[in-house]
């Protein structure tokens, strides 16, 4: 199965948060090439937009980037994923994680939590090898490896990727979101990213992982320093955005789950066929 993602996923995917898809953008990333779609925002359990989505479109893998383990019951989880495989067969990728420690009053010893949800997930007739974990540090990718198709991490330069995929190893999946600009003035580009990134920087699991990739205080302090915003947020012209996220696959990653960050109230329909076609990719 998971050759099967390798397959079907394609090298690029769009990550976009939930509440910002809508079946007409499903279709018209799916004409652009983009051999998947990322939902942000934990999902609610029911997963029901997953149904619009695929039923919309005929080839796009539709995956979730996550579900929320403290938002979402597993057994409805389970559920949900039993109705959408029974649909649209091999279509959907399950993404489950814990999510940050700063917006869950109940956060607690998250790894041996998430264990628990992919128990009650695999018990409840899920495979593992549909699902992929949100795991940036090191015993949350070996869970991946060892329990599930693969790991999901989120807000990491390229050098991180290199080091990800030895500790997987050779044959779990390896899914990993960038961010991207499409502008030419880069402090135009590092004003938008910056936008997005900041709120991480307010977030341990994220700032902790970056201080062991070697960032500093400095670094890290609110809004970011400009080396830090160029590592996590490619920008330039499309072609420059292509090489900065192609750069994840020359590391090491299957798939680069590519978030598009436009102004406030922009459409980015415009942006993502630049990017497509900066990737080269075609249908």
């Amino acid at each position: 199965m998971i050759e099967h993602w390798r397959d079907q996923l394609g090298t690029f995917g769009v990550w976009r948060s939930v509440n910002m898809v809508t079946p007409d953008l499903a279709v018209s990333l799916e004409g652009f090439g983009f051999g998947a779609l990322w939902l942000g925002g934990s999902p609610a359990g029911d997963l029901a937009v997953i149904d619009e989505l695929l039923d919309a479109t005929s080839t796009l893998i539709v995956a979730t980037g996550i579900v929320n383990v403290w938002q979402s019951d597993p057994h409805e989880v389970a559920t949900s994923f039993a109705r959408i495989e029974a649909a649209y067969p091999g279509r959907f990728l399950l993404g489950v994680g814990a999510g940050h420690r700063e917006a869950t009053a109940e956060y607690a010893k998250p790894y041996d939590t998430l264990v628990r949800y992919v128990d009650v997930l695999i018990a409840d007739g899920v495979p593992g090898d549909s699902m992929v974990l949100a795991a940036l540090g090191p015993r949350m990718l070996r869970l991946a490896a060892e329990r599930t198709a693969g790991a999901h991490p989120y807000l990491v330069p390229t050098f991180y990727t290199r080091q990800a995929r030895q500790v997987l190893g050779t044959n779990p999946l390896l899914a990993v979101e960038h961010k991207a600009v499409i502008a030419g003035d880069p402090a135009v580009a590092r004003a938008i990213a910056r936008s997005r990134v900041r709120y991480y920087l307010g977030l341990v699991n994220y700032t902790s992982n970056l201080r062991r990739l070697g960032w500093t205080d400095a670094d890290l302090a609110d809004p970011g320093s400009d080396a830090l915003i160029d590592a996590l947020v490619a920008h330039g012209d499309p072609t420059r955005v292509a090489v900065q996220v192609t750069e994840h696959l020359t590391a090491g990653a299957d798939h680069v789950c590519v978030q598009l960050l436009t102004e406030t109230g922009a459409d980015p329909l415009d942006d993502y066929r630049q990017l497509a076609a900066g990737l080269g990719l075609s249908r």
